[in-house]
């Protein structure tokens, strides 16, 4: 009889999960046994085909549409997924939006797009599953932070600005909630390979240290690890997973 795996019962909800690193934390959250919530705004095709992935392996997934920048959809995707599971154990807050514009051409509604959906989204998702967290005294929740909030990058002073200001949510919510069983930490990717490393701005050009781009797995498996019961000594932290691109 094979061994129960780590996540068995739990339920993971991953926003923007359709492709890239959100895919690949839902897919290493869900091979571990946890019902994985695929989540996108408005493509469904892709949330579908990602959950289908998912089952195909041998996992649990359901899917949810929901612009995480509004509050009553963001609390009427929380209330449907606990009505169908009864629990939200994990929270990883992916979603963003990007853009690059020199700052003297940044018009006040690209700066509300892009910290809206970074920030808002994060305060709104992380205040919704809470309560669930709470009532069970266990939850991890993982903001997805950004290599250029610690490095500073031209042209990007919206994306660096929202990014920069998940660090310190993450602290505020660590403390409040460690005593309650919720650890809070943040994951900082740097240089992913693929289309997007081609579109990654000017503050996080070339190959880090380690001599090559780092794979979504390679951020997945850290985001794995904080999420296991057994890590529950490590909150409030700033983990970067960069090939040395920022060392702190």
């Amino acid at each position: 009889m094979s061994a129960q795996r780590a996540l068995e019962g739990q339920v993971a909800l991953v926003t923007g999960s359709v492709r890239r690193i959100g895919k690949a934390m839902a897919m290493a959250l869900a091979a571990d046994g946890a019902t994985v919530v695929i989540h996108a705004l408005r493509s469904r095709d892709e949330a579908e085909a990602t959950a289908q992935e998912i089952r195909d392996a041998g996992g649990k997934a359901l899917v949810h549409l929901a612009d995480v920048t509004d509050e009553a959809q963001v609390n009427a995707m929380v209330a449907k997924i606990l009505g169908e599971t009864g629990r939200i154990d994990i929270l990883i807050n992916n979603a963003a939006i990007r853009g690059e514009s020199a700052f003297l051409d940044m018009s006040f509604a690209q700066w509300r797009d892009v910290t809206a959906n970074i920030l808002d989204s994060t305060f709104l998702c992380s205040r919704a599953v809470l309560p669930s967290m709470v009532a069970h005294k266990y939850g991890r929740i993982i903001n997805i932070g950004g290599v250029s909030a610690h490095l500073g990058a031209a042209n990007r002073a919206h994306v660096v600005t929202a990014k920069t200001g998940l660090v310190g949510f993450t602290h505020s919510l660590a403390n409040e909630f460690a005593s309650q069983g919720v650890t809070v930490n943040c994951i900082v990717p740097g240089r992913i390979g693929g289309h997007r490393s081609q579109t990654s701005g000017h503050g996080i050009a070339g190959a880090p240290p380690v001599g090559r781009e780092g794979t979504p797995d390679d951020v997945s498996g850290i985001v794995h690890h904080i999420c296991l019961p057994a890590s529950s000594y490590i909150t409030g932290q700033t983990i970067h997973v960069s090939g040395g691109m920022f060392m702190a």
